[in-house]
């Protein structure tokens, strides 16, 4: 039974609620790249933005320290400095991870790697989006130095720094982080021109001690451990696709796939989509196109994009020579090579090259797939264990979010572009500044989304901040 007094109480919290312009629902955290573990970019989660309300959200923009080419994440509720507050978190390119009030775009505290000043302004850069520990007191951030730190909440101070790279100045860490089940999951790549050597690999953190657990090295694969990158005779293989590593929700295993590099089907796995178990110790699964020693010579990453976990036993992987490939997850099962294969391929929304993650929508009985390139925006169902396409458009894009059943494309000319998402059918577009990997989340009665470069190699950006009465 409620009391009177609590039905009072809980109405005057209702009116302040909504005096601050905020959405009265049960509020909600987006903690991680993709919304969950596995980047399905999809929320089911009422937003507190419907096509209704959309005309007059109101816009913020804050000024950063430094661009934030990637993604923000949010907690709603926590104590930071001895207050509580709704907060946007974000890294910026040279590693400085800042927490943003929600409400006021105050920022509240600021982490600064050590040595910072060493690689600001420079072409060392990360394009990672932080996590956030289930347990919302800490979060987990990388840095151009190639670290990973696990900093508090409540003030930003770091409790562990550990290096997941020998080599920071050629090995990138370009993806977003994942926390699950008391591990910190990361992905590294390469920098811009590919320049050897460098190997890309998977590294597995302790969540609590920040203590090195294990490392899948994606050339020399049978060797464990963070290893000299000189050390290797093989070079490349970056895993630096949007989403980084993929994880299925129920099995805890870890999906990557892997850019320009050699490929054996044993030890080295170029251009490849590779299912490795939980501790990132075996090989589960795998799956290379019979042309990947054209694609490697000609430059047409595989691993530009992360696998896309569609359910029933099937994935999607693209990359940059244009194509969309199906998959059957136990066709490409067991340690031995697998390669071509393909239960069907398809072209990218406009044919050009994919950068971006797309986002996968489980809507009653069917399951949509969205994607965003170059040159345009699409939908596809998968129906009969095939895409089928459902729209498309010649809007650029990054990688989609589907929330609160409206879809968000950023077009990095300058605007959020909104869909109703089974027609495709645009309801609003937000003008913003123009970016490059940027996507926004929308979430607890607001958007976020940074703008900006990370190859500008500005020591400033901009977070927009769009939020409904």
């Amino acid at each position: 039974m409620v009391r009177a007094g609590a039905i009072l109480v809980l109405a005057v919290v209702g009116i302040l609620t909504a005096q601050r312009g905020r959405r009265i629902e049960t509020p909600r955290d987006w903690t991680q790249f993709g919304a969950d573990v596995s980047s399905s970019g999809a929320s089911l989660a009422l937003t507190g933005i419907t096509s209704a309300n959309i005309a007059s959200l109101t816009h913020r923009q804050v000024h950063l320290g430094g661009t934030v080419d990637a993604s923000a994440i949010y907690l709603h509720g926590v104590q930071i400095n001895g207050s509580t507050h709704d907060a946007f978190f974000v890294t910026t390119t040279y590693g400085e991870t800042t927490a943003v009030d929600a409400y006021s775009g105050d920022i509240l505290w600021t982490y600064i790697p050590p040595g910072f000043s060493s690689w600001a302004g420079t072409a060392q850069i990360t394009n990672s989006t932080p996590a956030a520990d289930p347990d919302r007191q800490f979060l987990y951030a990388a840095a151009p130095n190639g670290t990973v730190q696990k900093l508090a909440v409540a003030d930003g101070q770091a409790v562990w720094t550990t290096a997941i790279t020998l080599l920071p100045t050629r090995e990138k860490i370009a993806s977003p982080l994942r926390v699950y089940r008391g591990r910190v999951i990361a992905v590294t790549g390469g920098y811009i021109g590919d320049a050897n050597p460098y190997q890309g690999h998977v590294a597995i953190l302790d969540a609590q001690t920040g203590a090195l657990l294990h490392v899948w090295n994606s050339l020399c694969s049978d060797r464990a451990g963070l290893i000299q990158p000189s050390s290797c005779q093989s070079s490349k293989s970056a895993i630096w696709g949007r989403a980084g590593a993929v994880i299925d929700p129920a099995t805890g295993d870890i999906f990557v796939a892997t850019g320009n590099g050699p490929y054996n089907g044993r030890t080295d796995w170029g251009d490849s989509l590779m299912e490795l178990d939980p501790d990132a110790t075996r090989v589960l699964a795998n799956y290379s196109p019979a042309n990947n020693a054209a694609l490697d010579s000609r430059d047409l990453d595989v691993g530009s994009t992360s696998p896309v976990l569609l359910g029933n036993g099937l994935v999607a992987q693209s990359g940059k020579d244009s194509l969309i490939r199906l998959l059957r997850l136990d066709a490409i099962a067991g340690a031995g090579a697998h390669t071509g294969g393909e239960l069907q391929t398809v072209a990218t929304p406009s044919g050009n090259m994919l950068f971006t993650a797309p986002a996968v929508w489980h809507d009653r009985a069917d399951t949509w797939l969205f994607a965003a390139d170059g040159g345009g925006s699409a939908a596809w169902t998968l129906r009969d264990g095939k895409l089928t396409q459902m729209w498309s458009n010649s809007r650029v894009g990054t990688s989609p979010v589907l929330a609160g059943g409206l879809l968000y494309i950023y077009d990095t000319g300058g605007a959020l572009r909104i869909y109703e998402p089974r027609s495709g059918r645009e309801l609003a577009s937000l003008p913003c500044g123009s970016g490059h990997w940027n996507s926004p989340i929308v979430v607890d009665g607001r958007i976020a989304l940074p703008e900006g470069n990370a190859n500008s190699h500005a020591m400033s950006g901009v977070l927009n901040i769009w939020s409904a009465h």
